[in-house]
């Protein structure tokens, strides 16, 4: 081993503080997403988000397009889970932020525990349940909008999909090539959804300048950072730290979106969190 390779390997940060910047980076994103919806339509969040994302993405890293099947298949399928995660965007207009984040961790903790019979295991299942059933049960407040928690359930299982294929998209480049064709692949599906929900308004430059803010850092940042993150670390670790999501969300939520939740709604993220959090460090 050279001493350019280990001066190199000292200024790299540690593969786990890229994952935790990868959590802040994203639910701060989202907070910010949600004060968008005063400028554009949620729909439109997500198509600036992945448009001026993917502009930045190709800049970058100049991909190619791909010839083979393969290669193809990986694009469409990483991009279209990428477009899926986003519908935490319109669920976002119904929920709170921590709330939103609990639900959609839901889909990586059902794929940690996919196909297990531990005893161990049926009890993160059972915790991440309580969780859900004081998230969504009866409680002091109202229920929760049956359309955010379907919104978010569905951005939970494309995030579980996207957990997935990040490591075999890392492995397929030693770059961020295949996300930034992915990226694009998403910003593509968004376009029949965002643009007829907020038309002219996707082009003003205030909103503009507030969407590239967006992209770059729910985005951009953390999509990097976990296909870095993926090359060093097996997917439980990330799996571990990305568990930390849902109270992340909630604080973000709390400190800039002045989201105030009930005492059952943080006990249900704890629960969902610890349950995730287990489920993917006893996964084997």
């Amino acid at each position: 081993m050279t001493a350019s390779t280990d001066l190199r390997r000292s200024r790299t940060p540690p593969a786990p503080l890229l994952v935790l910047g990868s959590v802040v980076s994203v639910q701060v994103g989202q907070a910010v997403g949600k004060q968008m919806f005063g400028l554009v339509d949620p729909a439109g969040v997500v198509t600036l988000r992945l448009g001026l994302a993917a502009l930045v993405l190709l800049a970058i890293w100049r991909p190619r397009l791909p010839t083979d099947a393969r290669s193809i298949g990986l694009v469409v399928g990483f991009g279209t889970a990428i477009a899926g995660m986003n519908l935490i965007y319109p669920a976002l207009h119904h929920l709170p932020l921590g709330v939103a984040t609990a639900l959609q961790l839901l889909g990586p903790l059902t794929v940690a525990l996919a196909g297990s019979r531990r005893v161990r295991d049926a009890g993160w299942a059972v915790l991440a349940c309580t969780g859900v059933f004081l998230l969504y049960g009866p409680g002091d407040g109202a229920p929760l909008p049956f359309a955010g928690v379907l919104l978010a359930l569905a951005s939970g299982a494309s995030m579980g999909l996207y957990l997935l294929l990040s490591r075999r998209a890392g492995a397929a480049s030693g770059t961020g090539s295949t996300l930034a064709l992915a990226v694009t692949w998403a910003a593509i599906v968004s376009l029949p959804f965002g643009v007829p929900a907020a038309g002219a308004d996707l082009v003003a430059p205030h909103v503009l300048a507030a969407g590239l803010g967006l992209a770059i850092l729910s985005a951009v940042v953390p999509y990097s950072l976990d296909l870095a993150a993926l090359r060093r670390l097996p997917p439980r670790v990330v799996g571990v730290l990305e568990s930390l999501e849902p109270a992340v969300g909630a604080l973000a939520g709390v400190v800039l979106l002045a989201e105030h939740l009930a005492p059952a709604q943080w006990t249900a993220i704890a629960c969902i969190t610890a349950a995730s959090a287990g489920a993917v460090r006893t996964r084997e």
